[in-house]
This record gives C-alpha cells, sequence and structure tokens, in this order.
C-alpha cells in the first residue's frame, strides 16, 4: 500500500465513558483530517462507583450460565447505552440491537460474542456521532482455530475494507475478531490496544495514536513517586522492560504488528490533547536522559539450587527448568554462580505447586541443596543511554547501600538496556523514591 499520512487512533475506556467524553474523542478526531480510522474500546468508569461494561457482560453471562436472574444486569447495560445515545441526540435505534441481543441470551451462549458487543454498541455510537461508517472487526480481525491471529488473511481483510469504504473514514470495535466459522474470540484483556496496533499495521499508517487518560508514560509509578516527569520518547524495547516490570499504560502485545514497519506509537490524554504525550519508536535520537523510567513489582520467590561438585551445571539449569515447565510456572529470571543459580518465580503462582517442586528438584542426581527466600521484590532500571555511560550500575548500587537497602539478586543484559535487581518486599517503596531522587531529579 502506498503511503499516506494516515492517523488511526484507539480511544480506551474512559475515553468513551460519557457522553462528555464521546464529545472530547469528536474534536480530538475532527481536528485533524488524517485522522480516519477509529478503534473504541466499551464504556468504562464515569466515576469510582461505575462499573465497566466490560465487567458487567461478563457477570451478565455468569448468571445465564448459573441460571442466575439477569435482567437487572441487562437492563443496567442496555440503559446506560441508550442514555448515551439520547445524550448526544444520535438518532441510531440502538433498543432494536439490544432487543435482538436479549432474545439470544441463553445459558449456552457464546461468552466471547456477549462480551464483544460491549465494543460493538460503543462503535456503532461513534461512528453514528462522527457521521463515519461502521466496520464490525468480526470482519477484520481473522483468528485461526488455534487461537492466534492468521495475520495474512487479517491484513488482506483490514486493506480491502479501507479501499472500499466510500467515505475513507470509520470506526472499529476493538477487543475481538473471529474464527474461519465466523464466531467471535476475544483477544486478552485489554486488547483494544491490540486492535488498534494490528489495523494501524495493515493500514501502513504514519502513527498510531493511542488515547486514553494520562498524558503518555510516566518515569515512576505515581502511587509511590510524586508527580513524576513524563517520558517525552521511549523505544519499543524500552517499553517492553517496563511493561514487563509492571509499567501499564500499553497492553504488552501491542508493539509487535506496529515495530515490524516502525510505525510510532503516541500515548496521549483525550481530557488533556494538546500535550504532546509519549512517542514509542524503533529508535530515539534524546541523549540527555540517561535514565529512560524505574519500574517494579513485589511478591517474588527465589529457588536457589546448589549442584554437586563436579556436576555439569548447564545440565542441571535444564532439568530444573523442565520441572517448572511440568508446572506450568513462568520463570522470570536465572541468576546464577559458578556452583549455584537461583529460579525468580511469581510467588502467588508457585506457592500451591512449592512442595512438589522442591521435592522434584532435590531428587535429581546432581543436586547438592536447595533454599527458597519468598521475600523478593524486583526493581528494572530501564535506559537506552545507560550503555554510553560509565558506572551506572555502580551509582545504582551504592545510593541503596548509602540506605542501608540490601540487595539480594542481580540479572543484567549485555545490551545495558536495564538492570533489574530484587530486594526485600519491605524495601520495594523506598528503592523506587531513592533510585527517582538520585537518577532523575
Amino acid at each position: 500500500m502506498e503511503k499516506s499520512y494516515l492517523i488511526v487512533d484507539k480511544f480506551g475506556g474512559s475515553s468513551v465513558a460519557s457522553s462528555t467524553q464521546f464529545k472530547k474523542v469528536k474534536d480530538i478526531v475532527l481536528s485533524k483530517k488524517n485522522r480516519q480510522v477509529v478503534i473504541v474500546s466499551a464504556l468504562g468508569k464515569r466515576n469510582k462507583e461505575d462499573n465497566k461494561i466490560t465487567d458487567l457482560l461478563y457477570l451478565l453471562h455468569a448468571h445465564l450460565k448459573y441460571s442466575v436472574a439477569y435482567d437487572n444486569i441487562f437492563n443496567l447495560v442496555r440503559d446506560r447505552y441508550v442514555s448515551l445515545r439520547d445524550e448526544l441526540g444520535i438518532t441510531y435505534k440502538i433498543e432494536d440491537d439490544f432487543d435482538s441481543l436479549y432474545k439470544e441470551l441463553n445459558k449456552n451462549i457464546n461468552p466471547d460474542y456477549l462480551v464483544s458487543r460491549g465494543e460493538y454498541f460503543c462503535a456503532k455510537l461513534m461512528a453514528a456521532y462522527l457521521d463515519f461508517d461502521f466496520l464490525d472487526a468480526k470482519d477484520l480481525i481473522k483468528f485461526d482455530y488455534n487461537g492466534k491471529i492468521n495475520e495474512e488473511a487479517t491484513d488482506a481483510a483490514i486493506k480491502k475494507a479501507y479501499a472500499e469504504n466510500k467515505k475513507g473514514y470509520f470506526v472499529i470495535p476493538g477487543f475481538y475478531g473471529s474464527y474461519p466459522n465466523g464466531d467471535v474470540h476475544l483477544l486478552s484483556r485489554g486488547g483494544s490496544d491490540i486492535t488498534g496496533s494490528i489495523v494501524a499495521k495493515a493500514l501502513n499508517a504514519s502513527v498510531y495514536e493511542n488515547w486514553t487518560d494520562v498524558s503518555g508514560i510516566l518515569m515512576a509509578d505515581p502511587r509511590i513517586i510524586e508527580n513524576p516527569k513524563r517520558i517525552n520518547e521511549i523505544t519499543y524495547d524500552e517499553l517492553r522492560e517496563l511493561s514487563y516490570m509492571g509499567a501499564n499504560v500499553l497492553h504488552e502485545e501491542t508493539i509487535f504488528p506496529v515495530q515490524e514497519l516502525n510505525i510510532p506509537i503516541n500515548i496521549l490524554n483525550t481530557n488533556d490533547p494538546t500535550n504532546p504525550g509519549t512517542i514509542i519508536r524503533e529508535k530515539c535520537d534524546d541523549v540527555s536522559q540517561v535514565i529512560t523510567g524505574i519500574s517494579g513489582l513485589k511478591d517474588f520467590a527465589s529457588i536457589t539450587v546448589t549442584k554437586e561438585f563436579n556436576a555439569n551445571k548447564t545440565a542441571l539449569i535444564g532439568d530444573v527448568l523442565a520441572i517448572f515447565k511440568k508446572y506450568n510456572i513462568v520463570v522470570e529470571h536465572i541468576p546464577s554462580s559458578i556452583d549455584s543459580f537461583s529460579i525468580i518465580v511469581s510467588r502467588v503462582k508457585v506457592e500451591k505447586y512449592l512442595y512438589d517442586i522442591i521435592s522434584d528438584i532435590k531428587a535429581l542426581a546432581d543436586v547438592k541443596e536447595v533454599s527458597i527466600d519468598k521475600d523478593i521484590a524486583l526493581v528494572a532500571v530501564v535506559g537506552r543511554n545507560m550503555v554510553t555511560r560509565v558506572g551506572i550500575s555502580g551509582k545504582i548500587f551504592g545510593y541503596l547501600g548509602e540506605e542501608g537497602i540490601n540487595i539480594k539478586m542481580i540479572s543484567q543484559g549485555s545490551h545495558e538496556i536495564a538492570i533489574i535487581f530484587g530486594i526485600s518486599n519491605n524495601d520495594f517503596e523506598k528503592t523506587l523514591k531513592v533510585l527517582y531522587r538520585k537518577l532523575v531529579k
């Protein structure tokens, strides 16, 4: 497809939660003629006491499945959309669609289809409000029966729909697609981000704008660090590292489709549209900021295995990893020394199988000793420019030593994009505050 300046926009649940938010979306979209493709989530919360439509639809399915009265939940969903339609002055008779859906309700209804109606009805309203065409995601996002997206079929369907669209402007519901037989299948929760990325790639967009309720990606968790700085630009790889360690702004799979074509993602705030937000791209030119971001997660466990003196450590690591695979436990890190290595895993996920895992490891012929530490928090210091600055690791550990914070494990790749280390859970917040104060401020 010939490259033209095309913008694909995705608006999250908070951006479409009310008529006020819909109006903000319209102002944003119509302010640039190149904003031709809009992807929307289901209606989010209007306030802290409110419900997300997706949550209500999952609850509705549970009531259907267990033969519990469900009319009140269905009406909550229906009334929310009807009220939104009325407040926006749209003529679309959404009641007719809800009447049809009500007739389909039964305990055997496909839960993916039912839950996808949140995005479906939102996109129908948004298309009518913007005077854009509506395109159903089930006709665009194509899954194989193994649950994986068929990229070739999806690309072809999106390009065909775009080429045939008379207006050149359309709205697509996020979060779902369909199997070859037409049955609706959901992406993982938060998957509307991925829908936008897939569409941006298929259309070779100039930029993928992801609109949410924050002005870009912050350098640290605002729940722990007061008023952390915004990241102006970040690489795909840096974002992956920060997201893996708990910085949840985008669904972590969002970058894969656009990264292939080096399409930048711009994280923007629907409530503050003039803020430039954060740009995510393959390479960034800014070398002024050594540290891009700091993130972390609590509640990990470390299982340390000490081998017999003459044992083959490589073979033993393979045997131990096979045990974790047997119990479906994802391994986060494997720091090692000459005669021992540690397996870092989620404490919650390993707790149920811990006794069996330890028994299986001790049964291996080359194991001398096994020890467990259930008090691990992981912190990641991420920055593409760290590799060019001497002594960053030393400074980090020096700062923590001055504060009496003990480091339990260290993991750092040779590319030096991220330094990950383990500390006690009790030191987690203190560690983030110390590092932000010393490395950023």
